[in-house]
């Protein structure tokens, strides 16, 4: 059985056309590619891994989302949360605005930087403005009078990954459902406002137990419950849109390339997501690593060498020349229940059960449901 990737449908119904579809939903000039109808006030709620097919399966625990009308979007690759929230904040690609993966290179230097945590090696530090220098909807948004607000959990605030994608919008500190939903009704007094609400407990249950598991499945309830409260809470000429960052699927099978020697040999170092992984080799092996790569995975993942990547659009229409270093010199994306873990770099994720990042139909599909009150 040939396995093809699902390509996402950058240009017509990704993440990257919601912010700029928002905005002119706002009334900012510019492209509304979703068509979205003309409000006064806006609210995303964010729900870190909630995809559509995995939202679909469950009806019975999320019936508020399950009724509320909607599309299907495409995540964008890889499908991961630094590279989604760096998407939804900027309206980019990921080949534009550079968040590529979690783990990326910085070119130049031989350290590997964590996107998500925001860490380099050696106490290191990476400005925000130098590593995602694009302008953000956000600023935008406040810049055309809008009160932009993004309510999330308070340990958050300040750190390198919200500076890097919500820049301009003001951080309202929110960890329990009681209070994101107090806050939301806050920032929605104003006349007019862009409110953005995350929610990550989904994911982190999805990582530890599974998706589809009891304790992910009570996660999704918490969800159903918040969307219907936010929804309640919305003023008239407003709309809720509940959208996701990416989908999951469970490993059956798990590749250690830490310890496995057909994915060692002249690896310098391995970035990525356990289900899409930047593979950077030493000088002069980028060959031989993607030959070696190619027949450990042979029937479980695609592998490609950058230029392959990038040539079939992977990451967007177009690389920006400045962003290639991040990018591997192989990309590893498995298709099937495989996980490429790292049992030695990357302890914990070698634990999981559910994974994301690659380009299949349950980690790119996100939903975008809707409830307005216009």
């Amino acid at each position: 059985m040939r396995h093809e990737p699902l390509l996402p449908a950058y240009g017509g119904s990704t993440l990257a056309e919601l912010p700029g579809s928002v905005l002119a939903a706002l009334g900012l000039p510019g492209p509304n590619p979703l068509g979205l109808e003309p409000v006064r006030r806006v609210v995303v709620l964010l729900v870190d891994g909630l995809g559509a097919d995995l939202l679909r399966a469950h009806p019975e625990r999320a019936p508020f989302l399950s009724a509320a009308a909607g599309r299907t979007l495409t995540s964008g690759f890889p499908a991961t949360t630094v590279t989604s929230l760096c998407t939804l904040g900027t309206g980019l690609a990921p080949g534009e605005h550079g968040m590529l993966g979690m783990v990326l290179a910085v070119p130049g230097t031989g350290h590997l930087f964590n996107c998500l945590r925001w860490t380099l090696p050696g106490g290191l530090d990476m400005d925000p403005l130098e590593w995602q220098p694009a302008p953000t909807v956000f600023q935008r948004a406040a810049g055309a009078g809008i009160a932009t607000s993004y309510v999330g959990p308070a340990e958050f605030e300040g750190t390198g990954l919200t500076r890097a994608v919500y820049r301009g919008a003001r951080y309202l500190a929110a960890n329990t459902v009681d209070e994101r939903v107090e806050a939301t009704r806050r920032a929605l007094a104003e006349p007019r406002a862009h409110v953005t609400v995350y929610y990550g407990d989904l994911d982190a249950y999805g990582h530890l137990c599974g998706w589809g598991s009891p304790e992910w499945l009570d996660q999704l309830a918490v969800v159903d419950e918040l969307a219907r409260r936010l929804a309640e809470a919305l003023p008239p000429g407003s709309a809720l849109y509940v959208t996701a960052d990416h989908g999951m699927v469970n490993a059956t099978a798990k590749a250690d390339a830490d310890t496995d020697p057909a994915l060692t040999t002249g690896v310098a170092m391995l970035g990525g997501d356990s289900r899409a992984r930047h593979v950077y080799a030493e000088s002069g092996a980028a060959g031989a690593v993607l030959d070696s790569w190619r027949e450990r995975l042979a029937g479980q993942a695609w592998v490609l060498s950058r230029g392959e990547a990038v040539e079939a659009g992977w990451f967007g229409p177009r690389v920006r020349s400045e962003w290639l270093g991040r990018i591997g010199d192989v990309v590893a994306v498995p298709y099937g229940e495989l996980a490429i873990v790292a049992s030695r770099t990357g302890s914990l994720e070698a634990t999981f059960t559910g994974y994301h990042g690659s380009l299949t139909a349950l980690e790119q599909h996100v939903p975008l449901l809707e409830v307005s009150t216009r």
